[in-house]
């Protein structure tokens, strides 16, 4: 089980795939029963495909460029859950360090999820309210970085089950990035 961490690191900043060349995916993602998905911000899933470029930076090092941007504030080291689950109170960054695996976004059953298979040197943007979860590590020892808004209250976890509607409900109020967790300024978040 991940826990909240207080991590030393040096904030540096890291070369990062040039914006003009970075592939970037955005989905816009159905409720899928109790999981609201994208369906209450309006703001897209982003995938930056190769964002580190290789070779990819270790996990204190992602940690430090993370930290040096100031827009999120990293807090674990852990593959993924493999059960749906999503946050209530927070975004949340994961950018992968190590090995390669395939996610679902969207939840068990959705019609619009998004499964999709992610490597080392990749990070994923996910909004408050997205489901997520690890399908299947395909090389062992799959492992991202997870971040949050500096600032933020605590990440929560929910299910899509009844009872969760309170929750849900504070999505509606969260605000979104002035500044994209990786490029600072600039970035997908900052377009979204």
């Amino acid at each position: 089980m991940r826990s909240h961490r207080t991590l030393t690191m040096e904030k540096t900043l890291l070369p990062l795939t040039p914006l003009s060349a970075l592939r970037v995916e955005r989905h816009q993602l159905p409720a899928n029963g109790l999981i609201p998905n994208t369906t209450i911000q309006q703001k897209p899933l982003i995938i930056y495909r190769g964002v580190f470029p290789a070779p990819t930076p270790s996990a204190s090092q992602i940690e430090g460029h993370i930290a040096a941007v100031g827009v999120f504030e990293p807090m674990w080291r852990y593959p993924m859950y493999p059960d749906d689950h999503f946050h209530t109170t927070s975004h949340e960054l994961v950018v992968v360090h190590h090995g390669r695996a395939r996610l679902n976004f969207g939840g068990e059953g959705c019609q619009g999820a998004v499964v999709t298979e992610v490597q080392a040197g990749d990070a994923v943007l996910i909004p408050a309210g997205v489901s997520h979860r690890l399908v299947e590590d395909l090389e062992g020892g799959f492992e991202m970085v997870g971040s949050y808004p500096v600032g933020a209250e605590h990440w929560d976890l929910c299910y899509g089950k009844a009872g969760e509607e309170e929750h849900v409900a504070n999505i509606k109020d969260l605000g979104w990035l002035d500044k994209d967790p990786l490029y600072g300024d600039n970035g997908p978040a900052v377009h979204a």
